[in-house]
């Protein structure tokens, strides 16, 4: 049995600068989760992404659980969370020793 559709954005990363981006409900990118469109069904969501990834100008697009909140959607994942408030701001792994992979 499939589990029930709950609630999505569609999110991605800039390709220009790795920013995190929503599209919003005219079809563009912005860069604050509250301004992204909050699709209510499957087909919908899954047609806006279909879309999404035809741009060019971003990558990794991907439908994140999200629920309707007072300044528009939230996450409902910590991972989404995080990924909202932007890039830790201190060097760590990679930025440290400059090897390519770990």
């Amino acid at each position: 049995m499939a589990r029930p559709f709950t609630p999505k954005v569609v999110t991605a990363n800039a390709l220009l600068d790795g920013d995190v981006i929503y599209l919003d409900a005219s079809g563009a990118w912005v860069r604050a989760l509250n301004d992204a469109a909050l699709f209510e069904d499957a087909e919908t969501a899954e047609a806006a992404l279909a879309r999404a990834t035809k741009d060019g100008m971003q990558v990794g697009a991907y439908l994140a659980d999200a629920i309707s909140g007072a300044n528009g959607p939230e996450p409902t994942h910590f991972r989404e969370d995080f990924r909202r408030t932007g890039p830790s701001n201190y060097a760590h792994g990679k930025q440290v020793t400059g090897a390519d992979h770990v």
